[in-house]
């Protein structure tokens, strides 16, 4: 049965727009097609087309979805035939690093009236401009997040008693890791995000991620109590036994995991709540915590924590305005597009990646 897989390979973070574009598909594929055009070109609806077409000959797809509309996609893959489709526009400007040979450019600015839409000029630019502001807004409101974010991780960290910690670890990964030998080759690594903040709040694909995975760990725990540094040391030490893994990041810090996936050992671990009772183990990290000494702290965390809910709704306020802009700017591009020839187009990509099933 064809599997559908959704992530998000960028996000609305503290940092910004940050991007994990460069993981979408591996160096060695088959087919890149980038597509450049403005909002409203169908872009979105020709790699869903596609997408739709493949699961229907029995091939898996990965949705990749935009972080600032949900609804919409940045790309997909079909990792059986190693090939993909890139929205090439910014924020996430894509290039062909190797044109021709791997990578080729479907431009459906090729597919609009000109003149139509240089009448339209001041209205775009505008428009254009008022999105760019409003992001600029919500990031500096998930910017703001952060140092709160960091004061109760460090409250909580006050009262971790992080030796036992470190004993779990140590034990999980001799679990995981027991019938694992090490290769001459390490492993590979693929960034994304498994959530991200959105016009509709936050939203998760996690359950999609792990979907059919044998054994999954729900890691559990407040801010501060390790689950992060619990998932990288597992990831860095499948790496180095030569183990494939796939690592999902948070969406308010980047850096930060928060599941990973090693297909190898049909085993994945998650921070998710998704999988809070359907799991194969739980580990429960605020266990951990001194109560006494937390206690002393539990007004300061509570204020923290109204404060940081705050300033993320104010986040994602500014990034749903956004998106309505964005909507209204593609209203001056969609009377204006030759739907008919796209889609000509999306069946004649259809059949060239169909090339690739050998």
């Amino acid at each position: 049965m064809d599997k559908i897989k959704r992530v998000f390979p960028g996000g609305n973070t503290s940092e910004g727009f940050f991007s994990y574009y460069n993981y979408i598909i591996e160096e060695d594929a088959n087919r890149i097609f980038v597509i450049k055009g403005g909002p409203g070109t169908g872009k979105s609806s020709m790699m869903k087309k596609i997408a739709r077409v493949m699961m229907g000959k029995g091939y898996d797809v990965e949705y990749h979805h935009c972080s600032s509309d949900n609804n919409s996609i940045d790309g997909i893959v079909i990792p059986k035939l190693k090939v993909a489709m890139l929205d090439g526009t910014a924020p996430h400007v894509v290039d062909p690093k190797n044109p021709g040979a791997v990578d080729e450019i479907i431009h459906l600015g090729d597919y609009w009236d000109v003149e139509k839409m240089e009448a339209n000029k001041k209205e775009i630019l505008e428009s254009n401009k008022k999105v760019g502001r409003l992001f600029r807004r919500a990031y500096k409101y998930l910017k703001a997040s952060r140092p709160i974010y960091e004061d109760m991780v460090e409250k909580n960290s006050e009262s971790m008693d992080f030796g036992k910690v470190n004993m779990i670890t140590s034990a999980l990964i001799d679990n995981l890791f027991a019938n694992t030998s090490l290769s001459k080759n390490i492993g590979k690594e693929r960034h994304l995000f498994g959530s991200a903040y959105t016009p509709n709040g936050w939203v998760e694909f996690t359950n999609t991620i792990l979907q059919n995975v044998k054994n999954v760990y729900c890691i559990k725990g407040d801010f501060g109590t390790g689950k992060s540094s619990l998932l990288e040391r597992i990831y860095k030490e499948a790496v180095i036994k030569g183990l494939d893994v796939e690592i999902y990041h948070t969406p308010l810090i980047p850096e930060k995991i928060e599941t990973i996936l090693i297909k190898e050992l049909n085993v994945g671990l998650t921070t998710s709540s998704m999988f809070e009772n359907e799991n194969y183990k739980k580990i429960d990290l605020d266990k951990f915590l001194d109560e006494k000494m937390n206690e002393e702290y539990r007004e300061e965390i509570e204020e923290d924590r109204e404060m940081f809910n705050g300033l993320i709704e104010k986040a994602v306020s500014n990034i749903a305005r956004a998106k309505k802009e964005h909507d209204h700017m593609e209203s001056y591009y969609v009377p204006n597009m030759n739907f008919e020839e796209i889609e000509e187009v999306a069946d004649k990509v259809v059949e060239r990646i169909l090339k690739y099933d050998k």
